[in-house]
């Protein structure tokens, strides 16, 4: 039988980052020892502060920051992968808030994968005293990230309150995670009533393993966690329960044949009705972010620009430019290109090749070529994606949302309940490409991955010109 072992921790975090680091390095030092290639520990391991200006002042980059630096010594030492769920990330663009970061590391000491916790825990009760805005200090992350490869399987991360959203465990599920992660600081009184509940029916409906390490007891005179530290399998058995205890550890094996079982025996996820509902992930990221990389993204968009420009012709969009390869259809007045960042996938763009600022600038052929072109590629898009509408949209000057100085068309093919709301579409197309502290821009696409995406568009533009003219 093909298992592996994994370790779900648990512990008391206080407001002495060196206490804490102390429990972090025992936990590790004993579990490390039964052979466990993996370990999870909680939310807050670093530390729980008992006001918001404690909170913030203690809060450290994780590429700099020395707890984050003992975390990594501690993984190459032991020779085991971490799992250092809802770290305090310092936000330099904004010393008034953090962010709530879960970190995978693995046994070599590396960033593999980060998530910025996206659900933030504001509850706010007056007639009973209760007032717990996690957004006071935090901003929320930006992106679904895709489900990381480990020794012991595939993690979806996700961070305590993001339990309560389901939608978010089975994006990570239809993603072909193995494992969901929870790492937790749960309330006393919520952990009493919907903890296990919750856990479970994560597990059972998305069919994945359920890791979630856990704060336990009093904290500070304000604070107090529920504990209850579990693993529970794919099909809701709960392997592991660290109960209420103080610093420890409970061992768990996770199966890909137990996974496989479930998996075939049950195949919910080829029962999805996709035809009638479907969740459509808005923002997903599978690269580290550019602060917590080594390799900044700033180098390699410079390079990754600078190798471009010296190796092939570019395009005039605006103020940017579009390299050659990204173009898939072209005529002597316009051209059409893939999308540095996709709203919906098959997001396409068309422009006259000559530089004109508003749909008013095209002279009277270019104006002609322009909608025979939009014409062309909405046939093709449809095709490809197989669909039967699309959004086809001109965002004609800046209070139309227009931030390339260029006019262009939008080819978006649509398939029913890609979004909740069909009007969401213009919103996001109002925002996807604009810098905004509250909503960071939708992470860019590789340069390889627009070039693949253009080669195949011109192949199956060739396929259907070829078929057109057969019937003609």
């Amino acid at each position: 039988m093909s298992s592996k072992r994994v370790a779900v921790c648990q512990m008391t975090s206080v407001g002495d980052k060196a206490s804490n680091l102390q429990v972090v390095s025992k936990l590790i030092s004993d579990a490390s020892k039964e052979n466990v290639q993996m370990l999870f520990f909680p939310e807050a391991c670093d530390y729980l502060c008992d006001s918001k200006k404690d909170t913030l002042d203690s809060a450290e980059t994780l590429l700099t920051g020395d707890t984050v630096k003992s975390y990594r010594e501690l993984a190459a030492k032991h020779n085991v992968w971490l799992s250092m769920g809802g770290v305090h990330e310092r936000d330099e663009q904004n010393p008034t808030k953090m962010f709530n970061t879960h970190i995978i590391i693995d046994n070599k000491g590396d960033i593999v994968q980060t998530y910025r916790k996206l659900h933030l825990f504001d509850v706010e009760i007056p007639e009973k005293n209760i007032r717990l805005k996690e957004s006071d200090f935090t901003s929320p992350g930006s992106n679904v990230v895709t489900p990381v490869d480990t020794p012991v399987g595939r993690i979806g991360l996700e961070i305590c309150y993001d339990m309560r959203f389901p939608e978010l465990s089975t994006t990570l599920g239809s993603m072909r995670a193995d494992i969901l992660t929870f790492p937790s600081a749960f309330t006393y009184v919520t952990g009493m009533a919907h903890w296990h509940t919750l856990l479970r029916a994560r597990a059972i409906e998305n069919q994945c393993y359920v890791i979630a390490a856990a704060q336990t007891g009093q904290h500070n005179a304000k604070r107090r966690s529920y504990g209850h530290a579990l693993c529970v399998d794919p099909w809701g058995e709960v392997l592991a329960d660290c109960q209420e205890e103080g610093p420890c550890y409970k061992i768990a094996e996770i199966s890909s044949e137990k996974l496989a079982d479930v998996r075939r025996n049950m195949p919910v996820f080829q029962h999805r009705r996709t035809d009638v509902y479907s969740l459509y992930t808005l923002s997903l990221r599978n690269k580290l972010l550019a602060e917590h990389s080594l390799t900044t993204v700033a180098s390699t968009t410079s390079n990754q620009t600078q190798d471009v420009e010296n190796s092939e012709p570019m395009y005039v969009f605006g103020q940017a430019k579009v390299p050659e390869s990204c173009v898939f259809y072209k005529t002597n007045l316009t051209y059409a290109f893939v999308n540095l960042r996709c709203v919906i996938p098959g997001h396409v763009l068309i422009a006259p090749i000559r530089l004109a600022e508003r749909n008013r600038d095209l002279n009277d052929d270019e104006a002609s070529d322009f909608f025979k072109t939009v014409r062309l590629v909405q046939r093709l898009m449809e095709k490809v994606h197989n669909v039967n509408s699309s959004t086809v949209t001109i965002q004609d000057g800046p209070e139309a949302g227009q931030t390339i100085k260029h006019v262009h068309c939008h080819i978006l093919p649509r398939k029913k309940g890609d979004f909740i709301d069909n009007d969401l579409i213009y919103l996001e197309l109002a925002k996807h490409d604009k810098v905004s502290p509250t909503q960071p821009r939708k992470p860019a696409r590789s340069l390889q991955e627009m070039r693949e995406e253009a080669a195949m568009l011109r192949k199956e533009l060739e396929i259907m010109t070829q078929e057109s003219e057969k019937h003609n």
